[in-house]
């Protein structure tokens, strides 16, 4: 274990604790719908699985894509907290559509307006971590923020359970609840945090000019190009609760495999986020490859629920360990300036991404079965860990 240097910083400000619970409340929200959103879909209104893949595809790849542009507009401004609470508002303002969709095309839009949302709010938001945290810290800042928004994912979907349980599964009366922690999120940020003042002396460049964004060096660039291979390896986890669905349990029980699942994510992040700060980010990444692997294989291999449960276990841990370690890479191989930028160029590629595989989920799913669409995930892993292999050696980290 490194010792602190006489005037480091042991403690994360208390900012970042803040922004932590503004993403937990809000994945409160958001997972009470995201977790019932599948089945609601499939039962209720009649769609298929390609469908399902195809919303969520369109849904998760636009809040990526939407990060580029408010990256790049935050950085222009030299200020993130205005960018991130209007991302946070109109994802609290979607959540009521969602209760009166009566069809696909509507379940859609309400995908689509809240993952602008948090496209908006996503590049301002970790830059921002970036800004106010020392960099001898920063794998435990980005560790922390992402363990308090994943006990939002898993509390969603617990709450969501005991409601349907409760309610005799009415998806409707629990999407209208959900309305209420997302503008509690809204608030906490809005009159809670105060935005530290620019460091940087003058009137901030345009961050998309050529000369601008060669100070994108090869190290970010490598840094995109693994992050896009490890997001078609991790298709959307719609597809969790559908394979869980397959085990035979109960309706109102299915979200529980999210809550098992962000439980572990939760618990894994931060310490995983302070381990990467003395680690070698490379073998990090390629051990929750690894571990993303096996989920695969033991979620391809049957939907018995010992097997369903701890591939779903190990979801959470791959989960933990990378999520948070991808935002600190991107945060380190950028230029303080074009943060926001970096934070949106990856997400756009990684939104492309996401897109491609969980529209090809979908499909496997529907044309070949359950199986195939794991093993197509596993695939993509071997993919990946083959491109981790071939980093130049001047990118890598010792």
């Amino acid at each position: 274990m490194r010792a602190c240097a006489p005037n480091s910083p042991t403690r994360l400000p208390a900012a970042i604790w803040l922004l932590g619970l503004v993403s937990m409340l809000m994945d409160i929200s958001s997972e009470m719908i995201h977790s019932l959103l599948p089945l609601f879909m499939v039962t209720s209104l009649g769609a298929s699985a390609l469908v399902v893949g195809l919303v969520e595809g369109l849904a998760e790849s636009t809040a990526l894509i939407v990060k580029i542009f408010s990256g790049m507009l935050s950085d222009y401004l030299g200020r993130r907290k205005g960018l991130a609470l209007f991302g946070y508002l109109l994802a609290a303002l979607t959540k009521p559509l969602f209760a009166i969709a009566s069809s696909a095309g509507i379940v859609l839009t309400a995908r689509l307006l809240d993952r602008i949302g948090k496209g908006v709010r996503g590049a301002p938001r970790d830059a921002l971590v970036a800004d106010i945290t020392p960099a001898p810290m920063r794998g435990a800042a980005f560790g922390l923020r992402q363990s308090l928004d994943t006990v939002g994912a898993f509390l969603g979907p617990l709450l969501a359970t005991g409601l349907m349980l409760l309610w005799h599964d009415r998806f409707r009366a629990v999407f209208w609840v959900a309305v209420v922690p997302g503008m509690a999120a809204v608030a906490l940020l809005a009159f809670g945090l105060r935005e530290p003042t620019p460091t940087a002396a003058g009137k901030r460049a345009n961050p998309i000019r050529r000369d601008n964004l060669r100070r994108l060096h090869a190290p970010y660039w490598w840094v995109v190009g693994v992050g896009t291979l490890f997001t078609l390896a991790r298709f959307s986890e719609a597809f969790l609760v559908l394979r869980a669905q397959q085990a035979g349990i109960p309706i109102a029980l299915v979200p529980l495999v999210m809550v098992a699942m962000n439980a572990i994510y939760a618990l894994a992040a931060y310490p995983f986020g302070k381990l990467s700060d003395r680690m070698s980010h490379r073998r990090l990444l390629a051990l929750g490859l690894l571990v993303l692997l096996v989920a695969d294989l033991m979620l391809a291999s049957t939907p018995h629920w010992p097997l369903l449960l701890a591939g779903v276990t190990l979801w959470g841990v791959h989960m933990g360990m990378t999520q948070g370690l991808l935002a600190t890479m991107v945060a380190d191989t950028a230029p303080a300036n074009l943060r926001g930028t970096a934070f949106g160029l990856f997400n756009l590629a990684s939104g492309l991404a996401m897109l491609f595989a969980s529209v090809i989920a979908g499909f496997l799913w529907d044309r070949v079965g359950a199986g195939a669409t794991f093993h197509a995930g596993a695939l993509f892993c071997m993919i990946t860990l083959a491109g981790l292999a071939c980093i130049p050696s001047k990118s890598r980290e010792n």
